[in-house]
């Protein structure tokens, strides 16, 4: 039996734990040393005064009927211009390895969905890691796409600073 579980938009009072979970979930993904935010920034992010991201937060009953937290989303809007519509894209959901099988990350999901249908959205999209079986195997048998043909690019760092300065290609 797996326990009840609900979804709620995430507050404030939940940045360091979201933060929390965030170098958790770097740690799991082999990067801890790529967190370079801070929960300041994440509350910026989230709650300031033109924010660029909204959080959920999973929750469990836990024995004594309380609710306990049990993971997160973060995600932010995109935009299609084939579809002249937004989407939502996910760029994180952690579950701590303690409350993982028991439906959390399904209930987060299917949240993230409802709320794309509910504004008029026309996709939802995120991006796994090539050897997070687990992960692409639960995206699987959610009936989620997999975009073999599609590679994220990133420019960071001094590549972003050389391009932004109109210099060209490096040598």
């Amino acid at each position: 039996m797996s326990p009840e579980v609900r979804i709620r938009d995430a507050t404030r009072e939940d940045v360091g734990l979201i933060f929390g979970w965030i170098v958790e979930l770097a740690e799991y993904e082999r990067a801890p040393e790529q967190v370079r935010g801070t929960p300041a920034l994440l509350e910026q992010a989230l709650f300031g005064v033109k924010p660029s991201a909204e959080a959920l937060i999973a929750e469990t009953r836990a024995d004594d009927g309380s609710w306990a937290p049990a993971g997160f989303a973060v995600f932010h809007c995109t935009f299609s211009t084939w579809e002249c519509r937004p989407g939502i894209w996910l760029e994180d959901l952690y579950v701590p390895p303690s409350g993982r099988r028991a439906g959390v990350g399904g209930e987060l999901l299917a949240r993230l969905a409802g709320i794309t249908l509910e504004r008029g959205y026309t996709r939802l999209q995120w991006a796994a890691l090539d050897w997070n079986r687990p992960a692409l195997d639960f995206y699987d048998k959610l009936g989620a796409t997999r975009l073999h043909e599609w590679k994220l690019h990133r420019l960071d760092g001094e590549a972003l600073a050389r391009v932004a300065g109109g210099a060209g290609p490096a040598d």
